[in-house]
């Protein structure tokens, strides 16, 4: 399918969900402007899908546990459960209080304004990292995006600049405590498993224990960001449970506890079974953890499009509140077609454009097998849950990417000696290049030799330059992990920037 005819599938979606728009509420005031805040709302959901949700599948497909065709149905089906099942009922008006409700003095219009050019601004901003291979947080995008339309209405003073701070601080908690879990996890399957004599009977023990802790790490990370919207049905469910307005961490690891033991009782006999048909090597290991890459990526998913699904129908959602009531509220509710429109437009993103951030994350950063994906999944679950509990502000998308650095520095520490034989070739590379560089200086006046030198050592440089690459790109390419984080970076300004000069542009159109 070339990028026309997706381009095209995409924009019809879109154009979908105006005509119901205009369809259903056509006799609501202003309802123009709902139709294009839906028209972006639905642009938004399918970046979400193309650019956030290859976290939750891309190791996995670079392990080989999944086909790119199988991660896409299985993350399409579990975003949009997540989204529709547990995405909430209710949502913040503006996205994480980056600015207040001041800022718009009380016009409704304004904001309305506001929150469609911030809807734009992120998805436009994602079109372009998904277009470059740089997989970006889709809540620091929509973040930008309110941040720059609120300083475009009111000015820089109504901008919390302390969530702000908490914002940035996540560009280096999020992928140092991502990766260094997930260089972790990996090291302890190296140690206690491939470094064995008898691996069978080290992945006897150990690979049950294993999925078990990752058993605990997703359903207590479901418990807490999958199910926080929708806790009072869980407590009315289970009325024995302590009462509260969303899950606490005590609860969630009890949940996490309770199915860690049913896994292990269910996946010992099993792995018992499996092994005595495997031979003692690390391909039929790797074999042990395709199944649970599988139910990773698909808990992921779910928890994801539970938990962020509100990035793209908040703003849509407020913007339906400020003008279906004509005042600005704090909270709005989210009516079943917007929460449709973010959950479906999830899943057509990931099937149309998510292959190419999908293959990024799964093997254009470093190599990954199912026991290295293994490891950043694990990450991506208990780094959320730490950080939930101690309050730090993280992003999934900096926390599996980071992970999947952690991962490749990690098989580059424990090769050194590997590394090192590079770095000694490229050593005597270089001397051998200066070499003919002194002889060159040295020559006297015979031009015939002058010209075989110039043609040897342009040849050697190139010899040498490969070697460097080879030497900085054994096992992570630092080309693709300095374009990402440069990404991170900017994607805050970039969105808030975007989002001002598109305010303007809508304000003018609506005076």
């Amino acid at each position: 399918m070339n990028n026309l005819i997706k381009t095209l599938l995409g924009a019809g979606f879109a154009v979908g969900v105006a005509y119901y728009v205009h369809t259903a509420f056509g006799g609501v005031a202003h309802s123009s402007f709902l139709m294009m805040a839906a028209i972006f709302g639905a642009y938004m959901a399918m970046n979400i899908g193309a650019n956030d949700v290859a976290n939750n599948v891309g190791p996995a497909v670079g392990a080989g546990a999944l086909s790119i065709g199988g991660a896409i149905v299985i993350a399409s089906i579990f975003e949009a459960g997540g989204a529709l099942l547990a995405g909430g009922d209710v949502v913040g008006t503006i996205k994480k209080g980056i600015i207040e409700p001041v800022a718009f003095s009380g016009d409704p219009m304004m904001f309305v304004y506001a929150m469609a050019a911030a809807l734009l601004a992120a998805a436009m901003w994602l079109t372009l990292a998904t277009a470059l291979k740089a997989p970006v947080s889709t809540t620091h995008s929509i973040v930008g995006g309110v941040m720059g339309a609120g300083i475009a209405a009111g000015g820089f003073a109504i901008v919390s600049w302390g969530t702000m701070g908490k914002i940035v601080a996540s560009w280096v908690i999020s992928p140092v405590l991502g990766g260094l879990i997930a260089a972790g996890f990996l090291y302890i399957i190296k140690s206690q498993i491939l470094y064995k004599d008898d691996r069978l009977s080290a992945a006897k023990k150990m690979v049950p224990i294993l999925v078990s802790v990752m058993a605990w790490a997703f359903l207590t990370y479901l418990t807490l960001k999958g199910f926080k919207h929708i806790w009072k049905d869980v407590l009315e469910f289970l009325p024995f449970l302590p009462e509260s307005k969303k899950p606490t961490i005590g609860v969630a690891a009890s949940f996490g506890l309770i199915g860690a033991i049913i896994t292990y009782v269910l996946v010992k006999p099993r792995i018992s079974s499996k092994i005595g048909n495997l031979e003692n090597d690390r391909s039929a290991i790797n074999t042990l953890f395709t199944i649970p890459l599988i139910f990773a990526a698909a808990m992921l998913s779910f928890a994801h499009g539970a938990n962020d699904v509100a990035n793209a129908v908040g703003p849509l959602a407020a913007i339906y509140d400020a003008l279906s009531h004509a005042t600005i509220s704090a909270k709005a509710s989210i009516p079943l077609w917007v929460m449709v429109t973010g959950g479906v437009g999830i899943s057509v993103g990931l099937t149309l454009f998510g292959p190419r951030l999908i293959k990024t994350v799964g093997s254009e950063i470093t190599e990954l097998d199912p026991m290295r994906a293994f490891s950043i999944m694990m990450a991506a679950a208990i780094t959320v849950v730490i950080a939930s509990q101690l309050g730090l502000p993280v992003s999934s998308t900096h926390i599996a990417v980071g992970g999947v650095f952690g991962v490749g520095f990690l098989r580059e520490w424990l090769d050194r000696k590997g590394t090192d034989e590079k770095r000694v070739a490229l050593e005597k590379q270089r001397a051998k290049v200066q070499a003919l560089k002194d002889e060159l200086e040295n020559i006297g006046d015979d031009a015939q030799r002058k010209l075989e030198l110039f043609e040897t050592i342009k040849y050697e440089k190139k010899k040498t330059k490969a070697l460097k690459r080879a030497v900085k790109e054994t096992y992570v390419k630092r080309g693709m992990v300095n374009k990402i984080v440069a990404a991170w970076i900017i994607t805050v300004p970039a969105a808030a920037v975007l989002s001002a000069i598109i305010f303007f542009i809508i304000k003018g159109i609506g005076a």
